[in-house]
């Protein structure tokens, strides 16, 4: 059986109704009229599958199933499941109202975990929002009336983007995405999405699932940066530490090298995503493994320490799950 190594994963483009047909500024693909506009990139689904190595050709989840807390590392809430999937988000037109279950709401239907989820702001035009929690004071009757009377989006806290923003939004949110952003999106690794309010558009909707899995009140909004790491002349930053997830973002230019590690336990699955550039990763007794723009690299948890080399310039995000029992980040809603 082959060993774990540095793992380059082939992102899975995912057709979506409000999604876009040019997936500029990170991948080069349009589509013609006669395709489905592409919503959302999957860069660690349970279908992507390994570009390199004795691995290639195997999916995420066959490999988490086969290698357990090798791969996705003991920190992982189940040993045979990738617990993260990261995502570019290209919205050209409004996302539902919608709202994801939390784990116990989701495994009480057979799903094996819930959705929290947080986006990070790569681009937005002006004029680019989302929906993000209700309005204080609005409840669930309340949301139920304005679902029957199509203005359920009146009751949500619209909040403009600007690039660097990262936003959280816990299980039992109420949200929506509106058009004009490129987001990077890290969530639990569950594609459960109840629809209560659609704009019309004719696709199914969840209102009885969505009204029960609802919180009025959660931890969601937008994150307080939590401040800066030195690293050498590079500047890295925490974007978030939440209980589900850790996601930070850095840069490195030519002649410079990063080294990842990973010193307490429990260990965790690392995922390098590049935003700008490439680079290349590189672990001890392994292939050096490169990636670039709009591609993902997976270490796997087993792999103690590794290091970045860039090719030029590289910007990156970094996630994993976080270390011991984290609170809800500190958030706003503006």
């Amino acid at each position: 059986m082959p060993d774990l190594y540095p793992l380059l994963l082939r992102p899975q483009f995912v057709e979506r109704v409000w999604g876009a047909r040019d997936l500029a500024p990170i991948y080069d693909h349009k589509r013609t009229p006669a395709q489905q506009p592409v919503g959302e990139v999957w860069l660690t689904g349970d279908d992507c599958q390994v570009a390199n190595g004795p691995l290639a050709g195997r999916s995420l989840a066959e490999l988490s199933r086969q290698f357990g807390a090798g791969l996705v590392g003991e920190a992982a809430p189940v040993h045979d499941r990738f617990p993260l999937l990261v995502k570019f988000l290209f919205p050209r037109d409004k996302l539902s109202v919608q709202v994801h279950p939390d784990d116990a709401a989701a495994q009480a239907v057979g799903e094996p975990c819930g959705k929290t989820e947080c986006w990070y702001v790569l681009s937005a035009e002006p004029g680019a929002q989302i929906g993000l929690g209700m309005k204080p004071g609005t409840t669930r009757e309340a949301l139920k009336k304005a679902i029957e009377q199509s203005r359920a989006e009146g009751l949500l806290n619209w909040i403009n983007l600007n690039p660097g923003d990262m936003f959280y939004a816990d299980a039992g949110t109420l949200h929506a995405i509106g058009p004009g952003s490129v987001i990077v999106e890290t969530q639990q690794n569950s594609d459960t999405t109840y629809r209560l309010y659609d704009y019309g558009r004719g696709r199914e909707l969840h209102i009885q699932q969505g009204l029960a899995a609802l919180k009025e009140k959660t931890h969601a909004g937008k994150v307080l940066r939590n401040g800066f790491t030195p690293d050498g002349n590079n500047w890295a930053v925490r974007l978030i530490n939440s209980p589900c997830f850790e996601v930070s973002k850095a840069t490195l230019r030519e002649g410079q090298e990063q080294v990842i590690t990973r010193h307490m336990p429990p260990s965790s699955t690392q995922i390098l995503v590049a935003l700008n550039g490439g680079g290349l990763v590189m672990a001890r007794g392994n292939e050096p493994v490169a990636f670039s723009k709009g591609e993902a690299a997976v270490v796997p948890a087993s792999i103690e320490q590794f290091s970045l080399r860039p090719r030029g310039r590289l910007e990156y995000m970094l996630m994993r799950l976080p270390q011991g029992e984290t609170p809800h980040p500190e958030t706003t809603i503006e």
